[in-house]
């Protein structure tokens, strides 16, 4: 289920009221009062909407558009990369795709070994099927966490970096 084409659907839908139904007990899997309260929309605007007595106004499609994304977000499967944010910037695309199908990539930032570990608890929260991480962190987060760990290993820029403070080192 893709985020963009259920929203843009929905909100260019003609009947908006029965195509968010469908998008609340089909997609989302939610009974239109369980939807109203996480939404944090009263439960009759939401009927009302469902049933065409009312047109939703901005602040509450709005609240109806992030809800749905957050709910479709979550559902998704997506692997975490926890790293420092200088690390994540170089990452290319946000999805990889293996024997068709698409899964997400998900950044975590930190930028200590305490905000690595909270990331990867939050990661697992979030619903991560996998984390990437660095060598040092793997296997602290094995024993924390139940996803399956993969680690970094940037054998290249390890010797390059190790270059670099060879030619330091022979300039002193």
């Amino acid at each position: 289920m893709e985020l963009e084409k259920v929203i843009a659907e929905l909100v260019l839908a003609e009947d908006f009221g029965r195509r968010l139904e469908s998008v609340i007990k089909n997609d989302l899997k939610m009974e239109i009062r369980d939807f109203a309260k996480e939404a944090g929309i009263s439960e009759s605007t939401i009927y009302k909407i469902v049933s065409g007595k009312r047109e939703p106004n901005l602040k509450t499609l709005r609240q109806i558009a992030i809800f749905i994304a957050k709910k479709i977000k979550k559902n998704e499967d997506f692997i975490a990369v926890i790293a420092s944010r200088s690390v994540l910037n170089m990452l290319m695309s946000y999805f990889v795709e293996i024997d068709g199908k698409r899964i997400l990539i998900r950044e975590y930032s930190a930028n200590s070994f305490e905000e690595a570990i909270i990331s990867a608890v939050k990661a697992e929260r979030d619903g991560a099927k996998a984390i990437v991480c660095a060598p040092i962190l793997s296997p602290t987060l094995e024993k924390i966490v139940r996803v399956p760990i993969v680690t970094i290993i940037p054998k290249e820029d390890l010797l390059n970096a190790v270059k670099i403070a060879g030619k330091k080192v022979a300039s002193q």
